[in-house]
Parts: C-alpha cells; sequence; structure tokens
C-alpha cells in the first residue's frame, strides 16, 4: 500500500480508533514534509536506477593509499628526507592543514610525520587501462578494468572516529546521524519480503547504531556466517512445532497492536514488532542462504575458502552474493578487529599490511569475478573503502600515521565506468590535489545508481547540511 491515497481511504475506512489516530499522525507528517518541500519515500526510486544493491567493504583502521591504489615513486626517491627538504614542502601549508577538527589535542597519534618513508611493496599497472596497483593486491589488480579508482578522498577527522565520518558524513563532535546503509534503507522498497534490507557482517566502528533519527527499523541487522545460528534472535531457545511458533508470534502480534493503541508511533516498539515478524520469516530464509553446499568447489576456491588465510572473509563475501541474488539492497562487511581497526599501522605496516592485504586481496577479486560472470556485476555496486590513508612520513621507524587529507577508495559495478582513475593527491600523496572528494560524494554516487536523489532524502525537522548529501562523481559512471 504504497500509495498515499490509498493510504488515506483504507484508514479513513477503519472507523474510530486506531485507524483515525494512524490516519491523522501520518497526515501530520506529511503536513509537516509538505511544509519543509520534502517528499516521503514510497518505496520506489526517484529515477530508473543502474543498480539494485550495494556490498559494502570497508577496511577498519586505514588503509595506506600509497601502497595500495595510489604508489607513489616520489617517496623512494625522497625516503630518508624532511618534506621540507623536498620539492614538497608546501603540503605543509597551514592553511592547507585547518580542514582537520582534532578530537583529542595532543593525541599520540594523528599527527604530521615530516620524514619522508620509503614505499614497503612494489607495484605495477594492470589490465588494458594499465592503472598501477600494489604487489599486495594483485587479484583485485587482475580486475583493474572493470573498476573506477578514487584517488582523491579527503575528511576531517584525524582518528577513528573518522569511521563513523565514512558513513555518515558527520564527524564525531557532531550529533549522530543516519548512516548511508540506513538511507538507503529507508529511501527504498524492499526486494525481499523474508530478509533485512540492510544487513552487516564483521567488527562494527565505534557507532553500532545506523538509523538514528530515521528510527531503529533502519539499523542494520547483524549476522554471521554460521548456518546453525546465523543471527541471535534466528532460532528458538527451545524445540518448538511451526504451529505453536506461529501461535506464538500471533500472541505478540495482538499485544504490540494493544500496546501501539496506547502508545501510538513508538519507534522501538514500531522496530521490534517488524524485527519479530522478520526473523520470524528469516528463521529458514537466512541459514539457507549462507549454507554453501550448493556451491561448485570451483566457486568456494574463487573466495579463498580453500586457504585458511582467506577462508573467514571469503565466507562473508560468498554470503554477500548469495544475499544480493536474493535481494537484499544493502550488504556492509568490515574487516580488521580490535578497537581502532587491524589496518592502524603505526608501526610494522609492511609485515601487517602485507598479512591483511593477503586476508581480502583473493576473495574480493573472487567477488567480482563471480559476480560478472553470473551476469550479476551490472547491477550489483561494489565498494572499497577504508576511514582515511597514511601519512607519507614514517612513525618511528616503520609505521604510518593516521592521514585525512588524501586517500584512494574504489567502486565497481552498479553503472560504475571500469578502468578508470579518478582524481589525485599530489607527488608524495598527502593532498587531495584534483578532483577532490568529500566522503559524502562517495553515498551520493551510490544513491544515484539506486534511482535516489540524495538531496530529496531529507526528514522533517532534522535539516542536513549541504556537505550530507553530497556530489554525485559523474566521471566515473558508465
Amino acid at each position: 500500500m504504497n500509495d498515499p491515497h490509498n493510504r488515506r481511504r483504507f484508514l479513513s475506512g477503519a472507523g474510530l480508533g486506531l485507524g483515525s489516530i494512524a490516519l491523522s499522525l501520518m497526515l501530520a507528517d506529511e503536513r509537516r514534509a509538505n511544509a519543509a518541500g520534502l517528499h516521503l519515500p514510497d518505496g520506489r526510486p526517484h529515477f530508473a536506477p543502474k543498480a539494485k544493491n550495494v556490498i559494502w567493504l570497508f577496511m577498519r583502521g586505514g588503509v595506506s593509499h600509497m601502497e595500495s591504489f595510489d604508489p607513489k615513486p616520489m617517496l623512494n626517491k625522497f625516503a630518508g628526507k624532511s618534506i621540507d627538504e623536498t620539492p614538497y614542502a608546501n603540503v605543509s601549508d597551514p592553511e592547507l592543514l585547518k580542514r582537520v577538527r582534532v578530537v583529542v589535542v595532543n593525541d599520540a597519534n594523528g599527527q604530521q610525520r615530516k620524514q619522508l618513508y620509503p614505499l614497503q611493496v612494489g607495484y605495477k599497472a594492470y589490465g588494458q587501462s594499465g592503472i598501477e596497483v600494489s604487489d599486495w593486491f594483485p587479484h583485485i589488480g587482475s580486475c583493474i578494468d572493470d573498476i573506477a579508482v578514487v584517488r582523491s578522498m579527503w575528511t576531517t577527522d584525524d582518528n577513528h572516529g573518522a569511521q563513523v565520518q565514512f558513513h555518515s558524513g558527520r564527524h564525531m563532535l557532531d550529533p549522530r546521524v543516519p548512516t548511508i546503509g540506513a538511507w538507503i534503507n529507508y529511501g527504498l522498497g524492499t526486494l525481499n519480503q523474508n530478509l533485512p534490507q540492510f544487513i552487516s557482517m564483521g567488527p562494527r566502528f565505534f557507532d553500532r547504531r545506523d538509523g538514528h533519527y530515521l528510527g531503529p527499523a533502519y539499523d542494520a541487522v547483524e549476522l554471521k556466517v554460521d548456518p546453525s545460528n546465523p543471527l541471535d534472535y534466528a532460532s528458538p531457545q527451545r524445540a518448538v512445532t511451526p504451529t505453536e511458533q506461529q501461535m506464538g508470534f500471533d500472541l505478540v502480534s495482538q499485544l504490540n497492536r494493544l500496546s501501539d493503541s496506547r502508545y501510538p508511533r513508538d519507534a522501538a516498539m514500531e522496530a521490534r514488532t517488524k524485527s519479530y515478524e522478520l526473523a520470524f520469516r528469516m528463521q529458514t530464509a537466512v541459514p539457507d542462504v549462507i549454507r554453501f553446499d550448493q556451491e561448485t568447489q570451483a566457486t568456494k576456491n574463487l573466495y579463498g575458502l580453500d586457504q585458511p588465510e582467506t577462508r573467514a572473509f571469503g565466507e562473508q563475501l560468498l554470503a554477500a552474493r548469495r544475499f544480493s541474488e536474493q535481494g537484499v539492497r544493502f550488504i556492509q562487511i568490515m574487516h580488521g578487529g580490535g578497537a581502532a581497526g587491524a589496518w592502524d599501522q603505526h608501526s610494522n605496516l609492511k609485515a601487517k599490511h602485507s598479512q591483511l592485504s593477503m586476508q581480502v586481496d583473493r576473495p574480493i577479486a573472487g567477488l567480482l569475478k563471480d559476480l560478472k560472470q553470473r551476469g550479476m556485476l551490472d547491477e550489483t555496486l561494489v565498494v572499497f573503502a577504508t576511514e582515511f590513508g597514511r601519512t607519507p612520513g614514517s612513525q618511528g621507524s616503520d609505521g604510518r600515521d593516521h592521514h585525512p587529507y588524501g586517500f584512494s577508495v574504489w567502486m565497481a559495478g552498479g553503472g560504475i565506468k571500469g578502468g578508470v582513475a579518478h582524481g589525485a593527491t599530489d607527488e608524495i600523496g598527502f593532498h587531495a590535489t584534483e578532483n577532490p572528494h568529500y566522503v559524502t560524494d562517495i553515498h551520493a554516487t551510490i544513491m544515484h545508481q539506486l534511482g535516489l536523489d540524495s538531496h530529496r532524502m531529507e526528514v522533517a525537522g532534522h535539516k542536513r547540511l549541504e556537505q550530507d548529501f553530497g556530489h554525485v562523481i559523474h566521471d566515473i559512471l558508465a
């Protein structure tokens, strides 16, 4: 019942009581939205979409852009020298450093490091496009002609609150606002009534919620790749028959409706009711999706399930492909445990980045190749992101610090142009200098490919800043 006129007729015909209360509240919401020039979502895209769903891969801790997708040979040429002793001394101009908002003054980390640190890995050109990728990501490199690398990202948080900022567009010092996954969940209707619209796998960042003022119904449903227990409320605590279980859900629904009549528009109650109903449907749907016995051994090997280093992440990505097939809109996968995230190499960068890249490189390439061979890549948008890059200068003897001024992400599929390196940082990877993009430009681009206008994604009473909407990166669209 997406049409607002049909909803009004239905609720008007419900007589007094709950129907009239719901109608008055709905009309009040619509009046407030109309007064603010807003449009309540009806589950339909604003214009013809190029993509149906998103697989969002987030590397927690801060991947070094220079040792992944933006190699900088000048770091080798001037290794050991202070930035001030090189032709690039102007990167330290205080005017260029003003964007950052410091959360913890004089923190031991998040500082500018002056002594240039050489690249810790080699690199080479891949594909017909000839885009250079580091030797830590050879499998992703083999897919580069399907990938658009954005080498000119920037953010304003110099600490790991930047994980929250990358997902929401807002700094840790600002109030919490909905994340990109929540907005997509809010704006588009479900493609599968038996599965959640927005799921998350892997270790979350500091903020474990997504919906915020949109309400808890728009939070991600957290899952793990375990067919016997994929989520906490997917299975009954004791043995019950399906009939007994249905009776229990019917009783809970009646009680919820009684509570709703006394406390209408209770967001927590509404979300809880929806979660119970969805959990009932998911009890068989979710375990079936993450059961891989129907997959061929060749497919499992493609994702790295045959190797201990790649198995855990590969299982999550294979599950992501299967969830995408079943119509889940937004699948968020976090890699890198620990408070700050495993990619946070203040020391021993070479050994740790080498180990972590080995865990993700083959599975991610396997995902891209599998989606492509199944004809799914055209409608599935894959994003590889991290909260910031790492400093061109060394921290200690063998590490790099946080670096918000310039870093890289990439996107593939879903109407994204492949074989593109968009934007650039300067010769030592310090500042985003060519086509710089704040993090919400990625959000706006994703929404655009899903048929959503980010400027129409606003809720009455919660004014968004212009930077919250972002700008579509048209240069990387096919």
